[in-house]
């Protein structure tokens, strides 16, 4: 069957991004990846006979080595950005503005790459504190520059995984069109009725070496007590078959606190299995693991629910089908002159 659109994977973790386009029907031509404990599991469960790619950087700064893509998708990382220098311009008579201030950070690369290959539609996940992070700054600057820079239409909401998975994971998704287009994410509805819950991941055997040792466990507890006391949180939390857990997170791998398991009266609690988070992210059991548990916990702490993102994929594939379908040869050559970055280069 063919491809409906085809999409790169930008800062592609385990590929979360990725599972939920290609339900959708679109293929993947270009990944990047810079852990090298991620690629591995990528590549074993994504048999493309093509590299995945490393640092973003030298792509964005030659993106003529990323192959033409109907849609972009990047779970960039969060970095506050910087306003020095911006004098130095106004001073040497160079452009500056929204993509200036993000020079130097990795969502400054995804915008470059945007910027030179003008897909039809992009789709940026990030934590859901990206909106008030550096007290707002970042989130007025990456607008800016997809909206006033880019001339991109874009929607933004938060969505949480619980209808999907048992587990509270609120995580901002960007949605962007290059063309007018009547999509938004807060027109999609996510579904009312009640999620699963934790005892539906869990297994019903696990080796005893995930169980909290008896001094770990100690610990946790009076270290709860002492910070309960003095009016502070703490992540210990331990959580039953009928519970919705906490956000996973890529800590999880140090002591696993955030979420444990009650194993019954008189028992200690214990930790997920790396098996048992790949099912709280929405990953089926097909996936293969081969990794260490420290670098699976790692990698489903960083990755994205699975099915949050085909929820936003499938709303969002009709109306990249409509662009698609709409843009003429002559309007492609049109946009290929008239580039953005070729109007504003932030060099130097």
């Amino acid at each position: 069957m063919s491809s409906s659109f085809t999409f790169i994977d930008l800062f592609a973790g385990i590929g979360g991004l990725r599972r939920g386009f290609e339900s959708t029907g679109g293929r993947c031509v270009f990944t990047s990846e810079w852990d090298r404990f991620s690629k591995i599991t990528y590549e074993l469960n994504h048999r493309d006979n093509r590299e995945v790619k490393g640092d973003i950087r030298p792509f964005a700064e030659n993106p003529d080595l990323i192959p033409e893509h109907d849609v972009l998708l990047a779970g960039f990382p969060c970095q506050p950005f910087s306003i020095a220098g911006v004098s130095k311009k106004n001073a040497l008579g160079r452009p500056h503005g929204f993509l200036c201030d993000a020079q130097g950070t990795l969502f400054f690369d995804t915008a470059q790459i945007i910027a030179h290959h003008r897909p039809a539609a992009f789709l940026l996940e990030n934590v859901k504190n990206l909106e008030s992070h550096d007290g707002g700054r970042t989130f007025k600057t990456i607008m800016g520059v997809l909206e006033h820079d880019l001339k991109y239409h874009v929607t933004h909401r938060v969505i949480s995984s619980e209808p999907w998975v048992p587990q509270k994971r609120r995580r901002i998704f960007i949605a962007g069109f290059r063309d007018p287009s009547k999509f938004d994410l807060h027109e999609l509805n996510i579904p009312d009725e009640p999620g699963p819950t934790l005892g539906s991941i869990l297994d019903d055997e696990v080796d005893p070496k995930y169980t909290l040792t008896e001094h770990l466990w100690t610990y946790l507890q009076n270290y709860a007590k002492k910070h309960q006391a003095a009016g502070n949180g703490f992540g210990c939390s331990v959580f039953g078959p009928d519970d919705v857990t906490r956000t996973l997170s890529a800590r999880y791998y140090k002591d696993g606190s955030e979420i444990l398991v009650d194993q019954g009266k008189g028992k200690r609690p214990r930790r997920l299995t790396p098996r048992e988070c790949a099912r709280l992210m929405g990953y089926p059991d097909s996936f293969k693991i081969e990794v260490s548990d420290t670098q699976a916990y790692r990698q489903f702490g960083n990755s994205v629910v699975v099915p949050v993102v085909k929820f936003v994929a499938n709303g969002m594939k009709p109306h990249i089908i409509k662009a698609l379908e709409t843009e003429k040869p002559a309007a492609a050559a049109a946009r290929i002159v008239t580039r953005p970055d070729r109007a504003m280069a932030v060099n130097g």
